[in-house]
Order: C-alpha cells, then sequence, then structure tokens
C-alpha cells in the first residue's frame, strides 16, 4: 500500500517546497489538482506546459513521491455547451500533460445534469448515465492516444452513484484506459451507511480488475439527508472510533492490491502524519 495524500492539504508552501514537505512527512504518492496546490503562478490550460510537466516530474523523482492522481474534477455532463466544450479543452490539456508527467491517473468525478454539479434526483436517472457515457467516451478516445489512464470516481450524489452503475460505464466503453478511483465514503450516504460493509466487498468483486486507485478517508452521519460530513480516516462515527469499516477496507487491499496508490482525503496539516500511522498500523496488524 503506498500511502499519499492530497497536495492541497499540505500546509501551502511553492510547489519546490510543496513536493519534498510531502516526502519528509512519510507520504509516497499525492494526488494533485494544479489550480488547488499551486498558488504562486497561474495553472490554467495555457500554462500547463511540457516544461511544466517535466519540472514537477523532477521535483517527484528527486523526492521519490509518485504522483498517483492528477486531478480533473469538472462536470462532463454540463448542460450549456459552452461551458462544456471548454471542460473537454480542460481535461485534454489535462491527458496531454498527463502523458509527460509520468502520473497514475487522470481522476475525475461523474458530474451531475446541471450547471451548479449538485445533487438532484435526476442524476441517478438512466438518461443521466447515457449522457455520462456518450461524453466521457471521446475523452477516453482521446487518452487512448497518449497512453494514459482516466480514473473516474462514483459518489452517491453524482450520476454514477453505485457499484454497479461504475461497471456498467466500463463496459460500455470497453478500453483499459478507463478506470476506477474507488473511494467507499463517496458511495455512501444516510440512508445505506449500514451496508457499507457489502458495497465495500461487491466493489471488490465488481470493479476489483479496474480499481487504479483508493480515496482514504471516513465519515460523520450528521442527520442530514443525503450528506455525511467527511473527516480524516480512523476519526469518524460518533465516538471517533472511525464509522468506515478500515480493517475491511485494508483486508480486500492487502489481499488483491498490495501496492495500490492510497492517498488520503479531508486530512489538515495537524493530523495528516497521525492519519498516516493509524493507517500503516492497521494495515500491519490484519
Amino acid at each position: 500500500m503506498r500511502i499519499g495524500i492530497r497536495a492541497h492539504d499540505v500546509a501551502y508552501a511553492p510547489i519546490n517546497e510543496l513536493i519534498p514537505n510531502i516526502h519528509k512527512q512519510g507520504f509516497h504518492c499525492m494526488h494533485i489538482a494544479l489550480g488547488k496546490s499551486i498558488k504562486e503562478f497561474s495553472t490554467g490550460v495555457e500554462a500547463m506546459t511540457p516544461g511544466l510537466a517535466m519540472y514537477i516530474k523532477e521535483l517527484c523523482a528527486e523526492n521519490k513521491v509518485d504522483v498517483a492522481v492528477l486531478g480533473c474534477y469538472l462536470n462532463l455532463c454540463n448542460p450549456n455547451p459552452v461551458k462544456h466544450a471548454e471542460i473537454v479543452e480542460k481535461y485534454k490539456a489535462h491527458i496531454r500533460f498527463a502523458s509527460i508527467l509520468g502520473c497514475g491517473v487522470v481522476g475525475t468525478e461523474t458530474g451531475a445534469v446541471n450547471e451548479e454539479y449538485k445533487y438532484e434526483e435526476a442524476n441517478h436517472s438512466e438518461e443521466a448515465l447515457e449522457c455520462f457515457i456518450k461524453n466521457l467516451r471521446p475523452i477516453v478516445k482521446y487518452a487512448e492516444s497518449f497512453g494514459v489512464i482516466i480514473a473516474i470516481e462514483p459518489v452517491w450524489k453524482h450520476i454514477v452513484n453505485t457499484v454497479e452503475r461504475a461497471r456498467k460505464v466500463l463496459d460500455a466503453i470497453d478500453s483499459p484506459n478507463l478506470q476506477i478511483i474507488l473511494d467507499p465514503v463517496n458511495l455512501l450516504y444516510p440512508g445505506n451507511i449500514k451496508d457499507q460493509d457489502e458495497i465495500i466487498t461487491k466493489a471488490f468483486e465488481l470493479l476489483g480488475k479496474d480499481i487504479a486507485v483508493i480515496h482514504c478517508k471516513d465519515f460523520i452521519d450528521e442527520g442530514k439527508e443525503v450528506d455525511l460530513k467527511s473527516v480524516a480516516a480512523g476519526t469518524g462515527g460518533s465516538d471517533g472510533k472511525g464509522g468506515l469499516n478500515y480493517p475491511l477496507l485494508l483486508k480486500l487491499i492487502k489481499e488483491h492490491k498490495p501496492y495500490i496508490h492510497c492517498t488520503l482525503e479531508n486530512t489538515v496539516p495537524e493530523n495528516a502524519v497521525a492519519t498516516r500511522e493509524f493507517m500503516e498500523k492497521l494495515y500491519e496488524s490484519l
């Protein structure tokens, strides 16, 4: 298990200091969203040059930090045609950038049927799923031409909200360049947290061969209708003992994907190292 962190969850520093700091905290990889992690210069499409990709690649090599995920979390089902065209160009730029950077995957979630990228019941319709598959297909085709992997992250509030729908997308597009980022907490909402063991197990059964990265966080149920509060791994539940069944998740990782990139989410600088240590100690005990 290669444990990493989102670069924007680390205390801000210029990129030439940020990546060494990630290494110093004992992390082996990172999930980087350029616009969230780099503040000292523009990271728009015009700045995503081969030179920048090679510079970040050099910093990562020097500090033994893999780029597990290059984040491009934009709504591929945005119904505004002008905005959709802009989003497609941003995906293509990230794919080109990733091909030079040498990252594990370009990661994305699966969108919503509205411009606000928010939950509504229509996100879970068959029409929404068809829209997502249609709009994702040319992005994956573009990624194939650059030898880059696109990984989609199912989220309960988005279009691909279940393990079964994720399998439908994989089968419909049928490309080795389309894989999965598994975030078990993102598949949960207050109405199904009691079924989390079944959902985690089913994710490995139905998606196992296509899971490229795992996101690790925890949750607190605050009694809301569709939302769970996301917190650092091992700090969820109502008693601080953890809401997510980490023994089950880590057992499945150890059995099936022992060197997978696992990136922490929803940590803060004050608890990131402790969260990594929690994961490592539990993993070793299984």
